[in-house]
């Protein structure tokens, strides 16, 4: 089984999807109501999100929580989790 460090994904996604919206760090932060600090931690994977942050972010980037992580290239693609 791949381990999948969500974090570091959420991270590398953020900042590049941040970037592409031209959106500086203390923009995002302003839009999303928290510190830039966070954000930064957000963007280097030191800190996890909360559901209400990670849904200010699909707003704020038009997204979905989806892109956010990334969709793995076909792994599990038309297997089921296993309990």
């Amino acid at each position: 089984m791949v381990s999948v460090n969500l974090a570091e994904r959420l991270a590398e996604k953020l900042r590049n999807l941040r970037a592409a919206t031209g959106l500086s760090q203390v923009q995002m932060a302003r839009r999303l109501r928290i510190s830039r600090s966070t954000l930064n931690r957000l963007e280097v994977g030191s800190q996890n999100t909360t559901l209400r942050t990670l849904d200010h972010l699909c707003r704020a980037l038009k997204c979905e929580p989806g892109d956010l992580f990334g969709q793995p290239s076909d792994r599990g693609v038309g297997r089921r989790l296993r309990l």
